[in-house]
Order: structure tokens, then sequence, then C-alpha cells
């Protein structure tokens, strides 16, 4: 009994939830290399590493008699994972780049190939033509933080293959975590952003839904053919940016101080000055891994507000084009499209030391740790000042930070994820080196064009930083 216990572990409820047929969450990663692929020095690094020694990447996923999941301890065939293709996926057509035949091929995977259920939930699929490899893992298995880190602590560095890689600045998990001191104010400001946001949740998952437009989705969206396509920004453009929209706030703030001190001096009675900003209501999301130290004022802040800016900013572009002409069809100014972002709630933001996401008793625990916060994004016709989508998103982030919408969307995740489901856009980030990359993976079917919405998305950040580079000199 004791060995069959040891054996056969049931599944999280977040693990039963992504195997549910209207999720049935896989996971695909693409990397790219210089060199040709060698087949058999990447299956013996495989066998060695420390993936095949994590329960979850050597179980089989099973159900009882009742139905319910479990994981179950096997023997793993390496040569079974590592699936090799040595042909073109384009079949020698020189006009499809590497870049765009693999993207094809991965949306055509996302939806079309699911994980054989009779070995452990994941693939190697090595492209020798393109010198890529693709890694599939079903996000029973754990979340993004728990497989980046994985996959970094298999890695070695490339001047001292002694040595694993780390990663520094964004998405580092070697930042020491912010400790916040809470005054009677900022307890006031949790319970009520709290309350606004989550009663928003409820009223949005239930009731009401968004008008609909040229990137709406229908029913059985989570099957139809995808498209995939990738938008890069340098982390360093989207710092400038950051960096201005903080600056113009520290100015604000300071010019609202002296107001209220000039005001303060004189003996009049009267009602102190204000100034009001007008803003409009923007959803923003803590994504997850993405933070960077900013300007030499010491503030440590997160780059998701510029994110957020870029996404908002890049959509309103994308339907400008892609929505009927003419007074009759205009898009109303201010139209509201809402989507879900996921949120890391472990303790140490950005990627995680191995060792603690394998110590059961460790706070960075390896699964899915994540909760979810509606995404509104407001649309603004052409012509608008791209730097307010991220001065709104900031706005708005803000206070979603101190809301506990993430962890009470944790709690009853079964019920969200079954509602909200697949969606017609879905979004990931990854950086590397200085660049973010954007995949963007969408039902074809509503948006034809990736590549037309993804250079939105460049294009409203390169505009972003020519006006804050121009205000910076300013």
């Amino acid at each position: 009994m004791e060995e069959t216990a040891e054996r056969d572990q049931p599944l999280t409820p977040a693990g039963r939830l992504f195997l549910q047929p209207g999720m049935d969450q896989v996971i695909n990663c693409a990397i790219a290399v210089d060199s040709p692929l060698d087949v058999d020095a990447i299956k013996a690094e495989v066998r060695s590493s420390i993936m095949l020694k994590h329960p979850r990447f050597c179980s089989l996923m099973v159900r009882d008699s009742c139905g319910r999941e479990h994981w179950r301890k096997t023997q793993v065939d390496v040569d079974r994972h590592v699936i090799v293709r040595h042909h073109p996926l384009s079949d020698g057509d020189p006009s499809i780049s590497d870049e765009d035949a693999v993207n094809d091929f991965i949306a055509d995977l996302s939806v079309s190939s699911p994980l054989p259920t009779d070995k452990p939930l994941w693939e190697i699929h090595l492209l020798t033509a393109h010198k890529t490899l693709v890694f599939r893992v079903h996000h029973a298995l754990g979340d993004g933080i728990s497989l980046m880190s994985m996959l970094l602590s298999c890695c070695r560095r490339a001047d001292d293959p002694a040595q694993r890689p780390t990663i520094g600045g964004v998405g580092s998990a070697s930042a020491a975590p912010n400790r916040r001191r809470w005054s009677v104010l900022a307890l006031v400001k949790v319970v009520w952003f709290t309350l606004i946001y989550v009663l928003e949740f409820v009223l949005r998952v239930l009731w009401l839904k968004d008008k609909t437009t040229a990137v709406s989705g229908g029913d059985g969206v989570e099957l139809w053919p995808r498209r995939l396509a990738s938008a890069r920004f340098r982390l360093d453009d989207m710092k400038i940016v950051k960096r201005v929209v903080a600056d113009a706030e520290v100015q604000f703030s300071l010019q609202s101080h002296k107001m209220r001190i000039a005001h303060s001096s004189t003996p009049l009675v009267g009602l102190a000055p204000s100034v009001h900003v007008a803003q409009r209501r923007f959803g923003g999301s803590e994504n997850t891994g993405f933070r960077g130290n900013f300007g030499s004022k010491g503030l440590v802040k997160t780059i998701n507000d510029v994110l957020f800016g870029i996404i908002s900013c890049g959509l309103s572009r994308y339907l400008d084009i892609r929505s009927p002409k003419g007074k009759d069809h205009a898009l109303p100014e201010g139209l509201r499209m809402t989507g879900v972002a996921m949120v890391n709630l472990r303790s140490q933001a950005g990627l995680q030391d191995m060792s603690k996401l394998m110590n059961s008793n460790s706070g960075s625990q390896w699964g899915n740790k994540f909760g979810m916060l509606l995404l509104p994004v407001y649309y603004h016709r052409g012509g608008s000042d791209p730097i307010q989508f991220v001065k709104r998103a900031k706005a708005m982030i803000d206070k979603k930070k101190l809301s506990l919408e993430a962890p009470f969307s944790y709690k009853i995740g079964d019920l969200i994820m079954s509602l909200f489901g697949a969606k017609a856009v879905t979004m990931h980030m990854v950086s590397y080196a200085g660049i973010a990359d954007l995949q963007i993976l969408v039902a074809k079917e509503i948006i034809p064009d990736p590549k037309v919405l993804a250079k939105c998305f460049e294009d409203a950040l390169l505009e972003m930083k020519e006006i804050a580079e121009a205000a910076s000199k300013s």
C-alpha cells in the first residue's frame, strides 16, 4: 500500500483544470541556435538533466475508477519524447523564413496535436533543418515560472560550461523582495480596491459582455486553426518610456506639493487648490517575471505598465485598420475589450531557484501558482498620444497591485477558467539578452494577419520612445 501511495499522487486542482476538454493547455517553447543540432548529445543531456529527476516529468497521468486524475511514476523512454524532423517544414520554399516556418508549425501543434497520455506529458521536437528545438510541456506539469526556471537549470554558460546561466534584471529572482510598510491609509485602499475589482470580476464572469469587434472570438474558438507571429522590443526602449513616465509623475507630485505649501501659508480660509488629472478607467496586470531597476533614483519599477500600454495602443491601431469604415460603423471612443492576465503568486518575483521549487516546504513551490486579473483594453482612435496609454495603464496597475483580485481568482480558478476558456488572441512575453519577444497566437479566422498586429505593437513602442526622448531633452 505504501508503494502504491508513493506511486500514485493526485493532481492539484489547477493541474486537473488544465486537463479539462475545454482547456487542455500545452506550453510550446521554441529555442533557435546557431550551430547544427547534435541529436545524440541532446538526448544524452536530457537523460542526465534535472528534468528527469522531477517526479512530474517521469509520471503518467492516469484516471482511477471515479475519473479522478493521478500521477503514476514510470520509466521514461527518451527516444519517445525526443522527436527528430530532418526535412524543412516549408518543403524547401526559400520565400518562407525559418521563423515563419517554425511559427506555423507551433500554431498547428497548438490545436491539432495534443500530447499522448501513454507517456509523461512532455516532448522535445528537434527541427534540424531550422536549428530549432521546440519544447512541448502540458500546463498540468507547472506554470511558466516553474518551467522556465527548470529549462535554465538544464543549460550551461557558453563561456564556462561548468556554470549554469544566470538572468539578472528583468525577471530575476535574485532581486530583494519589496518590503512594504503598511499604513492605515494603505490598508483602507487594499480593502476598497479589492471590493471594487472582485465585484467587477464577478459581474464580468456572470453577466457583463463586451461589444463585438474585429478581434472578438466565438463559440468553439479554442478549436479554430491558429497562426503565430512575434513582436520584438528592445528592453532599453521600454525603460526609456518607463523612465519618462515615472519622472513626469514625480514632477507632478512635487508641483502639487508646492501648491499645497503655498496655499497653507496664506491666512485666507477656503478649499485648498487641487489638480485633477483626467483618466479613463484602464485595466492592468502584474505579468509574470518582468521587473527592472529604472533611473538613478533607486526606484525599483516594473515595466508592466509599458507593456500594457503597448498592447492597448497596438490593439487600437489594429482595430483602426480592420474595422469597417464610415460613420455608421465607427467604433465608439473608449470601447472596452476584456482579457485575462496571469499573475505569479509566489512571494519571490521572476525566475526561481530550482532547489527551492523542488522543496515542498519552500514558499516558492513547483506547480501552477498563479491568479488572474481582468485585463480591460480601451479603444482610442488613431492620433492619440501613445504615452497616454502608458500613463493610463500605470494608474490602473498601481490600483490592481493594491487589490486581492489575483488571490481571489486563484481560489475559484476552476470556475473562472471554465468560463473564460481559450481566447481568440493569446500573448506571452519572454525577455532574453536585452530583447523582449511577444508571441501572439491568434485564431486565424478572426485575425488572419497576426504580423500586422505585431507591427502595430512594435510601431507603438517606437513612437512612444521618440516622444519620450524628445520630452527628456526638453
